[in-house]
């Protein structure tokens, strides 16, 4: 299985990036698992047209073909083990790309909810981009580990 995380802006903080990387390491064995960071533009002036540019990022950045979500607080939130069970429905239907999409400050754009096949959330809660980054590589990990049966879900 392919994974694409298109993101916008990078990781700034150490520990973000170290957490990042360190899951993208434990990902190796499970999936092909890429990381496209999309510049995030200046909100001050015209935040709609900054979201505007993010989002034309985004969708040039989408690998064809593949299932793409949307990561939006207002989409279908799920437990660890019902992510797992969609992460093997995707596999067994024939899936064989995912494309997860994390957006900047200001959120989305909404030519890239719209081109998505789903809207995801992790939680209700607000979290910073970098940390949502790092969140959902590490339910993926934990996905991946529930699937196979191994040990790390509790």
């Amino acid at each position: 299985m392919r994974i694409h995380i298109v993101a916008v802006g990078t990781l700034r903080e150490p520990h973000f990036k170290a957490a990042a990387d360190e899951y993208l390491k434990r990902l190796t064995p499970y999936a092909d698992v890429r990381v496209t960071e999309i510049p995030d533009r200046d909100l001050g002036h015209d935040a709609v047209r900054a979201v505007g540019e993010e989002g034309r990022g985004i969708l040039r950045a989408l690998p064809e073909q593949a299932f793409a979500v949307a990561m939006d607080a207002a989409g279908t939130e799920r437990d660890s083990d019902a992510l797992a069970a969609w992460f093997e429905q995707r596999m067994n239907g024939g899936d064989s790309t995912l494309a997860f999409v994390l957006g900047g400050a200001a959120g989305l754009a909404l030519e890239v909810t719209a081109a998505a096949r789903e809207r995801m959330s992790l939680s209700r809660l607000t979290l910073p981009h970098q940390l949502a980054r790092v969140v959902l590589l590490e339910q993926i990990y934990r996905s991946f580990r529930i699937v196979r049966g191994e040990p790390y879900h509790r």
